[in-house]
């Protein structure tokens, strides 16, 4: 499904915690998560930390989408 976007115009970025997953079905931008159940927190912490948690990997997914890139790209995200 990426790939027909991309074929049509449009930059995609997956957001996945299964990167090899990714890879495999042809993602050319992926920003990793944290947990399947999870993607974008951590049930554990506070609602402060998982709102920051978010809006960083957001933010990622949204510059890796300006990013020029030439073959597979997983963005690097700090933990």
């Amino acid at each position: 499904m990426v790939k027909e976007f991309e074929r049509a115009g449009f930059t995609i970025v997956q957001m996945a915690n299964l990167i090899p997953v990714a890879k495999t079905v042809g993602s050319n931008r992926i920003v990793p998560t944290i947990s399947i159940p999870y993607p974008l927190g951590d049930p554990a912490t506070t609602k402060e930390e998982q709102w920051k948690l978010r809006y960083y990997r957001v933010g990622v997914a949204l510059d890796s989408l300006t990013t020029d890139i030439k073959e597979q790209t997983v963005f690097k995200v700090k933990i």
